[in-house]
């Protein structure tokens, strides 16, 4: 899947819009590696968002 930004937008508010919660900029950012260098996004940068397993994310890392 593919998600097109929007201006001013960071790596947490697309992690939060796209997987429902902040916790995910981290894999999203590594299935972007070539936008790894923006901070604040234009508008309309297309950016990978493989899917993930949401329940997994939200155990404490005793229970995973």
């Amino acid at each position: 899947m593919a998600y097109k930004t929007v201006q001013g937008q960071t790596w947490d508010q697309v992690a939060k819009e796209v997987y429902g919660a902040e916790l995910y900029a981290d894999y999203l950012m590594q299935a972007n590696p070539k936008q790894l260098g923006i901070f604040v996004f234009s508008a309309g940068v297309m950016l990978e968002t493989p899917e993930t397993n949401r329940q997994a994310g939200n155990l404490p890392p005793w229970r995973k």
